[in-house]
C-alpha cells in the first residue's frame, strides 16, 4: 500500500478584518475555491498516486484577535449544517483525495462556546473523521466541558482513528505535537499516520514543534504529515511569522520532504503502509511500541492533576479566563513542587 502525500503550504488569508459576517463567509468560500486549484494542479504536476492531501491549521479564517466567543462564533466558525463542510466536500471528491484540514466550529450542545476542529474527507465526499482540539491556551477545548462532553460523545470520539484503504489516520492539532500523550492515546487507537495541522514559527532553528514532530515519528512508529501555513494575511502580525517547513516525517524520524518559505507543493512524499506495518512487526529493540509498559504511568496520570478539567461547564467564557485558567494552574503546579 503505497501512495503520495502533500503537505500543501498556502497563505492563510485572515477574516478578522471582514466588516460583516457575510463578509467573511464570502472570504472563506473564496480561500476554499482558491486551494482545490492548487490542489489540482499540485495533482497535475506530482501525478494521480496523490491520495492524501493535508492543509495548514485554521486555513480558511486565522485565528481571533480580540473577538469575543460571540464574535467568532458568528464571523468564523462552521456550523453542523455549514455551507462550507459540503465545499470541502465535493473539493475531497472532484480532486479525488483525502482532504485533511482544520477549521473552527460550533456545537449546539455547548452553545456558549466553540472548538477547533480537525477533519477528514474521503474520496467519496464522506466526512470520515472529526478531532477537537484537546489542549489549547487561548481557545475552549473538550477538557473544559469534560463530564458533559463524554456524557455526549464518549470516550472514543475524543481521539478518534479511522481506517482506510491508505492507512489508519488520525489528527493531531498544532501544539499539541509537543504533547506525547495525545499522539500516544491515538496510538493505542491503531494510529499509523499522524495528520498534523499547524501555523507556527518558520525558522532555520530546530523549534520545539520540529524536535516534537520528529519525536512523535519515531516513538510511535507512525508517519507525520505536517502542513504549515504560507504566511497569515491581513492580520497585524507580521506575515511571515507562521510561514515555512511543512514536512513529511518517516516512521524511523527522518525527514522524507520539507518545504521552504512561501507557497509550495514542495512537502510531498511516498507513505509505504505496508513497509510501516512490517516496522512495527519486528521483536526488536527499537520496536518502541511493543516495549511500553502503560500500567506503569497509569497510577500517576490517574492521581495528579495541574489543568483541571470542566472549568466552562457552569460558566460562560470570556478572553480572560484563558490565561487566568492557565495562572492557576501553574499556582497549582508550584505549589505542588514545594
Amino acid at each position: 500500500m503505497r501512495y503520495r502525500a502533500l503537505a500543501l503550504q498556502t497563505t492563510c488569508f485572515a477574516v478578522n478584518p471582514a466588516p460583516t459576517p457575510q463578509a467573511a463567509r464570502q472570504r472563506m468560500h473564496q480561500t476554499a475555491e482558491r486551494i482545490e486549484r492548487q490542489i489540482q494542479a499540485a495533482k497535475r504536476f506530482l501525478g494521480p498516486d496523490v491520495r492524501l492531501v493535508a492543509l495548514p491549521e485554521y486555513f480558511l479564517t486565522g485565528f481571533p484577535m480580540g473577538e469575543s466567543i460571540a464574535q467568532w462564533q458568528e464571523k468564523a466558525c462552521l456550523y453542523p449544517d455549514d455551507p462550507l463542510w459540503t465545499t470541502l466536500s465535493q473539493i475531497a471528491q472532484r480532486q479525488e483525495v483525502f482532504l485533511a484540514g482544520n477549521a473552527y466550529e460550533v456545537d449546539a450542545h455547548f452553545p456558549d462556546l466553540y472548538f477547533q476542529c480537525s477533519f477528514v474527507f474521503s474520496p467519496a465526499g464522506k466526512r470520515i473523521l472529526h478531532y477537537r482540539r484537546l489542549n489549547s491556551m487561548f481557545a475552549p477545548t473538550p477538557h473544559d466541558v469534560w463530564d458533559r462532553y463524554l456524557e455526549i460523545y464518549g470516550l472514543e470520539a475524543v481521539f478518534p482513528v479511522v481506517d482506510t484503504e491508505i492507512g489508519r489516520l488520525a489528527c493531531i492539532a498544532s501544539e499539541e505535537i509537543l504533547y506525547p500523550e495525545i499522539a500516544r492515546c491515538l496510538l493505542m487507537r491503531g494510529a499509523e499516520v499522524f495528520l498534523h495541522a499547524t501555523s507556527e514559527v518558520g525558522s532555520p532553528q530546530l523549534t520545539p514543534k520540529n524536535v516534537a514532530k520528529l519525536a512523535r515519528a519515531i516513538e510511535n512508529i507512525a508517519y507525520v504529515v505536517s502542513a504549515n501555513s504560507a504566511g497569515i494575511a491581513d492580520i497585524d502580525i507580521p506575515f511571515a511569522s507562521a510561514d515555512g517547513g511543512s514536512k513529511i516525517i518517516h516512521y524511523e524520524g527522518y525527514v522524507l520532504a520539507e518545504a521552504g518559505y512561501g507557497e509550495s507543493m514542495v512537502a510531498n512524499a511516498t507513505i509505504d503502509i505496508a513497509a510501516l506495518r512490517a516496522y512495527r512487526a519486528r521483536p526488536g529493540m527499537n520496536n518502541y511500541i511493543a516495549r511500553q509498559r502503560f500500567e506503569l504511568f497509569a497510577e500517576s496520570y490517574a492521581k495528579y492533576s495541574i489543568y483541571p478539567p470542566n472549568t466552562f461547564l457552569n460558566k460562560k467564557p470570556d478572553r480572560a479566563d484563558f490565561l487566568e485558567n492557565v495562572r492557576r494552574a501553574v499556582d497549582r503546579w508550584t505549589s505542588s513542587e514545594t
